[in-house]
């Protein structure tokens, strides 16, 4: 890669957990992460798409049908997944230099290094049709008092003659799981180059072998790749030119009440050499 510019995001399975020994003497439990490499395939730019990004491709496909095939002649490949990199709208995408991304340029483990923040996103576990108890933890009925069948029954969901309906979103039975999550600011334990590896301390969302998307933590304040940047240097110059305005105006408003101060004792003291 050279000198070349790299983005902090990467596609990848999900393989397991597992613990690890830190040098500390310390046991950690970690997920197992095959990374990449992820191919550059298309650049979005805010002129032609409205914003800006990166997309990248995962996993080599033996087929693809023709539009795919078109979209990805440029990489040189064709890839199984694709996602999107949202990059800064002020920061340029477009290979205008050598240190800009280049379509066909390889994203790997190399991009991450040991105690980074990241964010992971999978889709969890689905479950199928599930019950009340089961989905959204309800504790079922009382066992006694008459109460046959009616352990995991989840009760009485009207609300009355008035509406005289079940409300919208009412906590029932029904498709549980399979759902998009995102696990933020995990720490980078260990990366393997060789393999391809990435070890994340904690648990991850998703079933093993699963599509796992991970990038730059949001929260990481040492994040340099994805975050926009904030425009706080000019709020700051913006503070200390207001600041060393007002600073040469304080002097002059305390000489003044001085001389207020001094003029008021001698007002005082003519009345009493009449008297």
């Amino acid at each position: 890669m050279g000198n070349q510019m790299t983005i902090q995001a990467i596609l990848g399975r999900k393989l397991g957990t597992t613990s690890m020994v830190r040098q500390t003497g310390d046991i950690d439990c970690v997920t197992a992460i095959v990374a990449g490499p992820c191919t550059i395939t298309q650049f979005k730019t805010k002129d032609n798409d409205g914003y800006s990004a990166v997309q990248i491709g995962f996993e080599e496909a033996k087929t693809a049908n023709k539009p795919m095939s078109g979209h990805l002649s440029a990489s040189g490949n064709k890839f199984k997944h694709l996602a999107e990199v949202r990059v800064p709208n002020s920061q340029s995408v477009e290979p205008e230099t050598e240190n800009q991304l280049n379509i066909g340029q390889v994203i790997d483990v190399n991009s991450f290094s040991v105690g980074d923040r990241i964010d992971v996103t999978g889709y969890s576990k689905g479950r199928g049709f599930s019950g009340g108890i089961k989905r959204h933890g309800f504790h079922g009925g009382p066992k006694t008092h008459g109460q046959s069948d009616r352990h995991r029954a989840p009760g009485s969901i009207g609300a009355g003659s008035t509406p005289g309906k079940v409300i919208k979103g009412m906590k029932m039975a029904g498709h549980y799981g399979d759902e998009k999550v995102t696990v933020q600011n995990l720490e980078v334990v260990q990366t393997d180059n060789n393999r391809n590896l990435i070890f994340v301390k904690g648990a991850i969302p998703g079933a093993r072998n699963s599509i796992i998307y991970l990038r730059r933590s949001i929260k990481d304040p040492n994040n340099q790749g994805l975050i926009i940047e904030l425009q706080e240097p000019i709020i700051e110059d913006e503070v200390v030119e207001e600041v060393a305005s007002v600073e040469p105006q304080e002097p002059a408003v305390e000489e003044e009440t001085t001389a207020e101060v001094k003029e008021e004792p001698a007002a005082e003291e003519e009345p009493k050499s009449q008297s």
